[in-house]
């Protein structure tokens, strides 16, 4: 695909995704995490603080630079994906809690990636051409992450039922846009892809595996209740793809920051479906397990 073709396509596609983000979403969806405060604000802690800096002592292990280590750190700084839910879901988990997890992180993500991206450029490309600091590119941010979901909202409020219609299309519709940002991201740079592969795809799944397990250990650590944690897990360990390419590309201006997305994109579905797997298995035995004898 022709790469100026690619960059006017992925902010439309990717709205798309954004608005079936929002047709899920009420303002209660934001209140609720006053039922969840212990839950919610560890989850968002491992997601804002604890992943970046893993991410980032991988990026340094696995001897990534330049623009694929700025773009591993966008990665990493994206919210949960929209498949988490499903995900969450499937493995028993409070989906709920994913929702109002999706809808903060969702917002908290147009102040806190900046953050973590502008680091990311002085640290590994020695500029500062970052999105950080250009009112302009943050601007563009919030019109790609902000604003179709609020549209979203505003559609399931004022026409609820067409909405709730669209809700299946839609999530239809946002894996094939993923498939195809992914596939289209790795073609535009398959050489840069290939050269680096062992590493992208060593870094990525590592990322992938640790994400779910420490999404699910540190809220059980802290004693949050067992459906909460899987929700917790499935929200961190799923990180958005779709977005993490369309700022590399869109905002940023640079392909090759897309393809640890793109790896990540291809590699986080295997280890998030064997968690969703063993997660419902236990659900499933500690629910049958025979109650001790009196």
């Amino acid at each position: 695909m022709d790469s100026s073709i690619f960059a006017v396509l992925l902010p439309l596609a990717l709205a798309l995704v954004m608005f079936g983000l929002g047709l899920t979403l009420t303002r209660a969806d934001f209140a609720r995490v006053v039922q969840y405060p212990k839950a919610a604000l560890l989850a968002l802690a491992c997601q804002i603080v604890l992943l970046p800096a893993i991410c980032l002592g991988l990026v340094y292990a696995f001897g990534l630079d330049g623009a694929l280590a700025v773009g591993m750190m966008l990665l990493v700084a994206s919210p949960g994906g929209t498949s988490a839910n499903l995900f969450s879901h499937v493995a028993g988990g409070d989906v709920a809690l994913n929702v109002t997890l999706t809808a903060i992180n969702s917002v908290l993500a147009v102040f806190t990636m900046p953050i973590v991206v502008t680091l990311a450029i002085a640290e590994f490309l020695g500029s500062d051409s970052s999105i950080g600091l250009q009112p302009a590119k943050f601007v563009q941010v919030v019109a790609i992450v902000l604003v179709p979901v609020a549209l979203g909202m505003w559609a399931r409020h004022r026409f609820p039922r067409w909405a709730e219609r669209m809700r299946k299309p839609v999530k239809l519709g946002s894996i094939v846009v993923l498939i195809l940002v992914i596939a289209a991201a790795a073609i535009s740079e398959f050489d840069t892809l290939l050269d680096n592969f062992g590493r992208l795809g060593g870094i990525a799944l590592l990322l992938s595996v640790l994400s779910l397990l420490i999404g699910f250990a540190v809220p059980r650590l802290f004693r949050v209740d067992t459906r909460q944690a899987i929700a917790s897990a499935m929200e961190i360990g799923i990180h958005n793809a779709t977005l993490a390419i369309a700022v590399a590309v869109s905002v940023l201006e640079n392909e090759t920051m897309a393809i640890p997305g793109a790896m990540y994109g291809i590699l986080m579905f295997g280890p998030a479906a064997l968690a969703a797997y063993l997660f419902a298995r236990q659900s499933n035995t500690t629910a049958v397990a025979p109650s001790p004898a009196v």
